[in-house]
């Protein structure tokens, strides 16, 4: 049986129960209907429920105010799949979106487009493992010593790749959540001052809680307590997990605002995959 796909879709409430009965035959969808574009963000947002795709529709709001909403979804969630639909337009181009539908039943397209982004991303992960820098980390990794080593040698890894500062908070308990900073890289001027617990209130809490990568500034809640009390410019934090195990999150900071693009997150996505792998196998 396919793996089940989570999907929001926000819609005017004159199409929410087509499109119900259109999608219901997708048997791996799993699909949460709103209204509005703020009920949208509030699930989003809501660190109990993982999305996999958002699909929004563009009779919502007017040109630039989907526009700016789509833009400011993909900053913050830069690996939330996002399909736009567009019933008037005979054609269009995604922009940040990943897809746009424009005849959504046709030939099943707006299912078939998110089947396929979702198979996509799939194997987009499957051949990044096989680069030389991926492969270069997992044999870092393997040399480590120890599990503290190895969170060690992640977090070094990350720091490499241009970070001014980075964390890895392990999960203690779920229930209630409970992280703890197991290992970091910085200056020691940061190292000495990072929060030694995470809280379901910052982005380490909510990256635990809800499994997607998340990016955020100082004007952004949740967000790293450095960075919201402006030492830190900027955050994005991966969740580490490995076979539905989740062990941690790596939380990477730099100096200056809007300084972390989001094409770098699939590589943080990478390093934090093969960290919990090497953790699974412990040693």
């Amino acid at each position: 049986m396919a793996a089940s796909i989570n999907i929001l879709m926000a819609l005017t409430n004159d199409k929410i129960k087509r499109y119900q009965e259109k999608l219901s035959r997708q048997e791996n969808f799993k699909t949460q209907y709103v209204s509005s574009l703020n009920a949208a963000v509030e699930i989003i947002a809501d660190r109990a429920i993982h999305v996999d795709v958002f699909t929004v529709d563009n009779e919502l709001g007017e040109f630039d105010e989907i526009h700016d909403f789509v833009t400011d979804i993909r900053q913050k969630y830069p690996r939330l799949l996002i399909v736009l639909v567009d019933e008037d337009a005979d054609f269009g181009m995604p922009g940040q979106a990943d897809e746009i539908s424009t005849d959504p039943f046709h030939h099943d397209d707006l299912a078939r487009k998110i089947s396929k982004l979702i198979s996509d991303r799939r194997m987009e992960t499957l051949r990044s493992d096989s680069l030389p820098a991926v492969r270069s980390i997992s044999k870092q990794l393997r040399m480590a010593t120890g599990t503290s080593g190895k969170q060690d040698a992640a977090t070094q890894v990350v720091k490499d790749m241009g970070y001014d500062y980075v964390g890895y908070y392990h999960i203690e308990t779920s229930d209630p959540l409970a992280l703890r900073l197991q290992a970091q890289s910085g200056a020691a001027t940061l190292t000495s001052i990072a929060p030694k617990k995470a809280s379901a209130d910052d982005i380490m809490g909510w990256v635990a809680q809800n499994g997607q990568s998340r990016i955020a500034g100082p004007q952004d809640n949740p967000t790293h307590p450095l960075v919201g009390r402006g030492r830190l410019g900027a955050a994005v934090c991966v969740p580490v997990s490995f076979n539905n195990v989740s062990y941690g999150v790596i939380v990477a900071c730099n100096d200056r605002p809007g300084s972390i693009p989001q094409d770098s997150v699939l590589m943080l996505e990478l390093v934090c995959t093969q960290l919990a792998a090497a953790m699974s196998k412990g040693g």
